[in-house]
């Protein structure tokens, strides 16, 4: 059995299923110590498609297409270059970018985790989130950044879950057919992700029920520690 896999489906969903996002990056920094990121980010989208549908139904009544749409429109222009640069692009500076984005996202996640003041995105700052994000989605399935702005458009957890999820959602499935389309996305892939969806539904479930009992701001804080200490060793793993 492929246990790289498998840890990394389990521990990856747990996170989506407490906070909402941040699978992809778990999923793809675990993985990227085994694999390439062309056969990671296919195998991880598939995966996560039916968990966005999932916690988006789930708090539909949270959700705001004001919030959601323009993100959306905005990440699926940014990922065709990224899904491009996936197709040709040199896997071990493609590494060694992805380490970085990981350790300056945990380390601005960090940053406004522990700030008092919060402040709203500017028209201009969320196009520039949105495109970056797209093109972080193209190249590794990477939609965290939106949260950075989601954080800051929404008033609880439960309007930060289904709208974020409902913009991957958009996102996953342009990106799914794009995939098809450039042959990244095969049989093997698919077949695969299959055999992921069992530990992906349990990492899911325990980490849905665990959000109702732990705390949301020590959960968070671990993950994001976590993800800045795994981007550093994917850079110095590729340096």
């Amino acid at each position: 059995m492929d246990y790289l896999m498998i840890s990394a489906a389990l521990l990856a969903f747990f996170v989506k299923g407490i906070s909402g996002f941040a699978n992809t990056l778990v999923f793809t920094t675990i993985t990227g110590f085994g694999y390439n990121n062309v056969n990671i980010t296919p195998v991880e989208l598939i995966l996560g498609y039916p968990t966005n549908l999932v916690i988006a139904w789930k708090e539909r009544k949270n959700t705001d297409y004001r919030i959601w749409l323009f993100p959306a429109l905005l990440v699926c222009l940014g990922s065709i270059p990224g899904m491009l640069f996936l197709k040709s692009g040199n896997t071990q500076y493609i590494k060694i970018f992805f380490g970085l984005i990981v350790i300056g996202l945990g380390v601005e996640m960090l940053f406004r985790e522990y700030s008092i003041k919060q402040r709203k995105s500017s028209k201009a700052v969320l196009f520039m989130i949105g495109a970056l994000s797209g093109l972080l989605s193209g190249l590794y399935g990477v939609g965290a950044l939106l949260a950075a702005y989601m954080s800051r458009t929404t008033k609880d957890s439960g309007s930060f879950k289904g709208n974020i999820c409902i913009v991957f959602i958009v996102e996953n499935t342009f990106r799914i057919i794009v995939y098809i389309i450039l042959g990244i996305m095969n049989k093997e892939i698919f077949v695969k992700a299959a055999s992921l969806i069992p530990f992906m539904a349990l990492g899911l479930a325990g980490g849905m029920l665990s959000a109702k009992f732990m705390p949301e701001k020590t959960v968070k804080r671990m993950v994001i520690i976590m993800l800045i200490i795994s981007g550093a060793v994917l850079v110095i793993n590729n340096i």
